[in-house]
């Protein structure tokens, strides 16, 4: 058995003044039961345009355990959870949403895991309380990239996660900046394990991830973890050519055996924009790697820090490496 840790909490937030005071108090609940002088409540936020920022600089006011890194602007979630995990100094990182639908009370649980060994425990979402048509893109992107990942992932599992310091060195290792932590962290490796969490609704406001930031994450987990959408042009190109083959060499029995040509205006025309839309959607495809490739080599930082805020009597001491 390990020895209980010191827990840094990683949130990040973005436009959640609604949320915030119900948010501390059950963190700091936790926490409390939990025993222990060196845990941190680590809030980062994401450029919030509403009072957020200055709710979070009135608790690290009043609360020692709270620290604030306020990111320059809206770098976006997995950024932000990259700065969270950058500025942590506790044994272990749990990562939560900052929404209340990853629910505190099942830290405690977390951190039994991890003293029996495990270095990442992870939340399995059963039971969501998002519509019928979201829970099913859920279940199917998970499975979708299960299948074609280049590793093992596990399914239904989000952000909300236990994470050892051992496995934050690897993960703040790699150096990409599409960044998909969920994927990140399996590719680490070490002792992993799955607890089935029920996901709650949000405590207030609405989704942050509209449509259009679920499906970039789901690219950034796609074309981070497998290179099948590439092979799967090659694919598509061999069978083709395959029918293409056989068309031709049906093309010329009927010529010289048959003595009639085959006839299809219609279906030839319907063929070649089917044919000329693949290859655009390929091309398109294709693109999103190169596009991928070139914000690697420009090797911005994913995120850029305004200001760190901690309580006047808490020490500025530097993450632990």
């Amino acid at each position: 058995m390990r020895a209980a840790p010191t827990i840094s909490l990683v949130i990040p937030l973005y436009n959640e003044e609604t949320t915030i005071a119900e948010l501390l108090h059950q963190t700091r609940s936790v926490l409390d039961r939990m025993g222990g002088g060196a845990h941190e409540i680590l809030l980062v936020d994401d450029g919030s345009r509403d009072r957020t920022l200055e709710l979070l600089t009135q608790a690290a006011a009043a609360d020692q355990r709270v620290v604030v890194v306020a990111l320059s602007r809206n770098f976006g979630h997995q950024a932000a959870l990259s700065a969270g995990l950058d500025h942590a100094r506790g044994d272990v990182v749990i990562v939560m949403d900052g929404d209340l639908q990853d629910d505190p009370v099942v830290i405690p649980r977390f951190i039994e895991l991890y003293q029996q060994g495990y270095d990442v425990v992870y939340a399995q979402r059963v039971r969501r309380k998002e519509p019928w048509w979201l829970k099913l893109s859920y279940a199917a992107f998970y499975r979708l990239l299960a299948g074609i990942a280049e590793l093992p992932l596990p399914l239904d599992a989000g952000d909300f996660s236990l994470i050892s310091r051992p496995v934050l060195h690897e993960i703040q290792r790699a150096p990409e900046r599409n960044r998909y932590l969920r994927g990140l962290r399996a590719w680490a490796g070490f002792r992993q394990t799955g607890v089935p969490v029920e996901r709650t609704r949000r405590f207030a406001g609405k989704s942050k991830y509209n449509l259009w930031r679920l499906f970039k994450l789901a690219l950034d987990g796609i074309f981070a973890f497998s290179i099948a959408p590439i092979r799967a042009v090659a694919v598509l190109g061999v069978v083709a050519i395959g029918f293409s083959s056989l068309y031709a060499l049906y093309a010329l029995y009927a010529k010289f055996f048959l003595t009639r040509s085959p006839q299809g205006f219609t279906t030839l025309v319907l063929l070649m924009i089917f044919l000329s839309g693949v290859n655009l959607f390929f091309l398109g495809v294709i693109g999103e790697y190169v596009g991928r490739v070139y914000a690697e080599v420009k090797e911005r930082p994913v995120y850029v820090v305004g200001s760190i805020i901690r309580h006047p009597d808490r020490l500025a001491s530097p993450p632990v490496a």
